[in-house]
């Protein structure tokens, strides 16, 4: 499966949708794959800052509890509620549905460390 190709990838496995200052953030497929059934999200509110690397929540499965690491610094501006009555969502529609934060990018220059679709979908080889 090809990772779509209108985003960034970091190597923690997530996606960074681009629109402006403003970037939205999932978990790839792969990621999701891994995980096995999600059974809860804990997101940051509202407001919350964070560096580049940070942990900014966790994803919760049947099998383990990740981190969710911050590909890029900024303030989080939306985070998807949806998720607390359907965390399943991020196995389901991972690039969708299963968005998890919306975030002000405080430096657009952290983008350019990310990779592009072709280079993420190589790195899983």
């Amino acid at each position: 499966m090809s990772s779509p190709a209108d985003r960034k990838y970091s190597s923690d496995h997530e996606w960074i949708l681009v629109e402006g200052d403003i970037v939205t953030i999932g978990i790839t497929k792969y990621a999701a794959d891994q995980l096995g059934s999600i059974v809860y999200v804990d997101l940051p509110e509202v407001g919350d800052n964070f560096e580049s690397e940070e942990a900014f929540g966790e994803v919760e499965s049947v099998k383990s509890v990740s981190e969710l690491m911050a590909p890029v610094g900024g303030l989080i501006t939306e985070v998807n509620d949806a998720l607390d009555e359907a965390p399943e969502s991020v196995n389901e529609d991972p690039y969708a549905a299963g968005w998890l934060v919306k975030l002000r990018l405080d430096d657009a220059s952290e983008l350019d460390a990310l990779l592009d679709a072709a280079a993420y979908d190589a790195s899983l080889a």
